[in-house]
């Protein structure tokens, strides 16, 4: 078993090489400038749909308002990537990997806004009057029916690669979480991660059972206030080390460019790394060429495809722009980043113990991980779902909501490297096809774009 984790390992890392990360920068700037920097120009007007009038409509074709839709988008990518993910990149790259997260958030903005015009273009009704989009549709709907093998490939790895990213590897977050908050040791440790998983597994039944009109409506609620609570946290250590934030963010820039020296347990990082790590962590975080948040955008009730794009792209900039930049900085003025990679796992702990007043700093952070863990439960549960009702049908999916249930439980109770590792190679398999798809439809994206803002002045 070993060997074969190790081989799984190295194959993740090829899948997620320079090849795979070029190609998803390339993709990012070709949308960027074939759309006139609309990550920039649409920017106040995306935030202005999303949390406005338009994101609350309930009169147009579709399953859930366009802001739940947004908010079960975030659910899923709001996960233990904005805090762990920020730390390894900072504690590996050192704080240059910020800068290069920032980079992959903007190009990801005009990503994110194809891949939802291209989902709620291209969906269509379920035998129950549901909608279905995505890439697999896109890809069929949208370059033609000698493409199907490349959606069903999409559909295929997006199916099994939910019950990684999406499923046991954040319900062990939870119970670790869980098990460091109970200060629980041996056997308790373990009694401790089995009911954590059967009331996870509960709680999260409860609401997918009830399919994507009951996943919007607990992220419409759930959402904001588990990242409000968060980025207030941040928000509060920031102002407490505010004469170290300009020496902070100039150290951002500098690195970016010219790498890290050797500081405290960090073992300093070269551009590339610095890069790399980056642009890796970036999109794991913010999932933005994934393919994953357009199976969301095309529920929403809409019937413009660039107004629900727009609003989807606020997903990247809430979930990379604001989440991820709080959390790195955070963990940059408090000083923590440099106390090395093995640190990595508990350097949000370490921040908010530094920067809070009392010893409730790793408290916080904990509750919050268990929070963005059960939401990222809930998003890819629906991600997963319309995947397999691509590939066999409506029938299937009572049995993949029990399996996506027991999965919880396996995930909370044992050690994930194999799951992570497999998961990370079919998640690189999901971003091929939807890439692909991106790129060919780039045209209908623009087409579509040019007559929605210029019938909408």
């Amino acid at each position: 078993m070993e060997s074969f984790n190790q081989l799984i390992s190295k194959l993740s890392s090829i899948v997620w090489g320079p090849p795979m990360l070029t190609l998803i920068v390339l993709t990012g700037v070709l949308l960027t400038y074939r759309l006139r920097f609309i990550q920039i120009s649409k920017l106040i007007t995306g935030l202005r749909f999303a949390f406005g009038k338009k994101g609350r409509s309930s009169s147009r074709e579709g399953d859930v308002s366009p802001f739940q839709s947004l908010m079960t988008a975030l659910a899923a990518t709001i996960g233990t990537g904005n805090i762990v993910g920020v730390a390894t990149a900072i504690s590996i790259g050192g704080p240059g990997a910020l800068f290069w997260m920032w980079v992959i958030a903007f190009l990801g903005m005009a990503t994110k806004y194809s891949e939802a015009l291209l989902a709620v273009k291209y969906r269509i009704k379920d035998e129950n009057g549901k909608m279905n989009g995505g890439p697999m549709y896109y890809i069929e709907r949208g370059m033609g029916e000698k493409w199907k093998p490349l959606a069903i490939a999409f559909a295929a790895f997006g199916s099994i690669a939910a019950f990684g990213i999406g499923n046991m590897v954040q319900a062990n977050a939870v119970a670790g979480n869980v098990i460091a908050l109970m200060g629980a040791e041996g056997e308790s440790a373990k009694t401790a991660a089995l009911v954590t998983g059967l009331i996870l597994a509960l709680f999260t039944g409860a609401v997918i059972l009830g399919g994507i009109k009951s996943i919007g409506r607990t992220a419409g609620v759930m959402v904001p206030f588990m990242a409000t609570f968060y980025i207030l946290g941040c928000v509060y250590i920031l102002f407490s080390f505010a004469a170290e934030l300009p020496a902070a963010i100039a150290l951002v820039f500098s690195d970016a460019f010219t790498g890290t020296s050797a500081v405290g347990g960090f073992t300093g990082a070269s551009i590339m790394i610095a890069l790399r790590m980056g642009v890796a962590r970036g999109v794991f975080s913010n999932e933005s060429g994934l393919g994953s948040a357009p199976i969301a955008a095309a529920a929403a009730q809409t019937d413009e495809p660039a107004e629900q794009a727009v609003i989807s792209m606020m997903g990247t900039f809430i979930d990379s722009i604001v989440i991820c930049s709080l959390t790195g900085l955070t963990l940059i003025v408090t000083g923590v980043w440099s106390a090395g990679k093995e640190s990595a796992a508990s350097m949000a702990q370490m921040a908010f113990d530094k920067g809070l007043p009392g010893e409730i700093g790793g408290t916080l952070v904990g509750i919050a991980v268990i929070a963005f863990a059960y939401s990222t439960l809930l998003g890819w549960s629906y991600y997963g779902e319309r995947c397999i009702e691509y590939l066999f049908g409506l029938k299937i999916i009572k049995y993949y909501r029990v399996l996506w249930i027991v999965a919880i439980v396996v995930g909370s109770t044992g050690g994930l490297t194999l799951v992570w590792n497999i998961a990370d190679v079919l998640n690189a398999m999901m971003a091929l096809p939807n890439l692909i798809a991106l790129i060919a439809l780039s045209g209908v994206v623009v087409a579509e774009t040019r007559a929605y803002w210029s019938k909408n002045k």
